[in-house]
């Protein structure tokens, strides 16, 4: 069947096929940089991480663009309450997020632009929609007529009426109707602005993602993607105001990730709920956090709790350790070649299967059973070390999709290795009693001997 995406336009899952044969270009909405990034952000930065890196693994081409909301409401504010400019704010926790995603194993998208660079492109399609009569000018202000594009609506399921009656928007008499909203506001006294054919100002929010994503992707392109609070009024007015001057759809499928609550309550800066990626780092290890992530579907609700995260972490440990004892065998010139040696027979069902489950709209908890038994497979027989060694492989192989499993397992330093040696000499000469002293020499040095079938196996000691 192939992959299958779960498109939110269309409320199903799709069969996903591309513009351009063997080439895949998405789009994600980035983060408003005034404030460090928190848990919810990390599930949305992961969540697409995991997709491309499994669409470059499934053999697309990807070009990957995830924006910066650096001119915001929330920027200029705190920026005047510290009595800096905009600009120092958004660099500051530019630079901040950088250091959060990268701790979280998080890959730099393609292409990262930012909104304050992009004026120019934002100004040319705005003058489109006012020349197109999508859009008019108010006072320096110019709001998108959502009258005038019928199709309004189409993403969130709202309709026009009852967004009339209940929807998010800005009160403005100026209006012609309370649904429009701004693609540029007129510049106000302590703001950063920039000239434009109605006067000095700056950029709405919405404009920025249509103009960002059209300049490095094309007026069309194949996945936007977000946070599910994004589909409604932000991804409903990047479609509005592009597809009003390209007639052509702007993204063939959108894709939503879920949110992350505290307790009962949605994680929100707003609220004062947040709990900081930074702060979590410190309490948790950076792999188990993306477990806990991937462990619920990226379209459903995950609560925030520690003890989750701990036991990933145990769970993580786990699924190291076939990796652990591979070490040894892999850092030796007898197995040095082992990737080069296909995989057995018995362990390639592990494959299909999460090759399956990431198929199925990247169901990562599917796909993580598979590589939980594929490592129980590997730690509960008798295998000889060559097919250790290549089981191994493929399970990090196919864990670093998920961007797990990062790091490679570290061999016995020299003096472990000679001790080891020594010991496989006494128990040859059933020497039982040196054998034992060895073991605890090998310990006290923080690794572990477990003596199986088919020879030893060590592994560091945790904690």
């Amino acid at each position: 069947m192939g992959l299958m995406v779960y498109n939110t336009m269309s409320r199903t899952k799709e069969p996903l096929v591309t513009m351009r044969a063997g080439e895949l270009r998405m789009y994600s909405c980035g983060v408003t940089v005034y404030d460090l990034s928190h848990v919810g952000h990390a599930k949305m930065m992961i969540v697409f991480d995991v997709i491309a890196r499994y669409l470059r693994f499934a053999g697309y081409r990807v070009t990957f663009v995830r924006n910066f909301t650096d001119i915001e409401d929330k920027i200029i504010r705190r920026a005047n309450e510290e009595g800096v400019p905009a600009r120092e704010i958004s660099e500051r926790y530019i630079a901040a997020f950088r250091e959060d995603i990268a701790a979280l194993g998080v890959q730099a998208p393609d292409v990262e632009p930012k909104a304050t660079d992009h004026v120019p492109e934002m100004l040319a399609l705005i003058e489109r929609l006012v020349a197109g009569g999508f859009a008019y000018v108010v006072d320096g202000d110019v709001y998108f007529e959502v009258r005038r594009f019928p199709a309004y609506g189409k993403l969130s399921g709202k309709n026009l009426d009852e967004l009339l009656a209940g929807a998010r928007v800005d009160v403005d008499d100026r209006k012609r109707d309370p649904r429009d909203f701004a693609l540029w506001k007129a510049a106000k006294p302590d703001e950063p602005s920039w000239p434009s054919p109605w006067g000095p100002g700056r950029p709405g929010w919405h404009i920025e993602c249509s103009a960002m994503a059209m300049r490095y992707l094309g007026p069309s392109f194949d996945i936007h993607g977000g946070g599910e609070d994004l589909i409604f009024p932000h991804h409903e007015c990047e479609i509005a105001q592009s597809e009003a001057v390209t007639h052509q759809p702007f993204a063939r499928y959108w894709v939503h990730n879920g949110f992350v609550n505290m307790g009962k309550e949605k994680m929100s800066k707003s609220l004062g709920n947040t709990l900081t990626i930074r702060d979590i780092v410190k309490r948790h290890d950076p792999e188990a956090l993306r477990l806990w992530i991937l462990g619920t579907h990226y379209r459903h609700l995950l609560e925030w709790s520690d003890e989750r995260v701990h036991e990933a972490a145990v769970a993580l440990a786990r699924l190291r350790r076939p990796i652990e004892y591979a070490a040894p065998y892999a850092a030796s010139e007898t197995f040095r070649a082992a990737h080069e040696h296909p995989v057995p027979a018995e362990f390639a069902a592990f494959s299909r299967r999460f090759v399956e489950a990431m198929d199925d709209d990247f169901n990562t908890p599917e796909a993580l059973a598979a590589l939980f038994d594929f490592s129980s497979a590997l730690l509960g027989k008798s295998l000889s070390p060559q097919a250790l060694v290549t089981g191994a492989a493929e399970l990090q192989r196919l864990a670093r999709v998920l961007g797990l499993l990062q790091r490679d397992a570290q061999p016995a330093p020299p003096d472990v290795l000679r001790l080891m040696d020594e010991r496989v000499a006494a128990r040859a000469q059933r020497d039982f009693r040196r054998s034992d002293e060895l073991r605890a020499e090998i310990q006290r040095l923080g690794w572990l001997v477990e003596d199986t079938p088919e020879g030893a196996r060590l592994t560091r000691k945790s904690g």
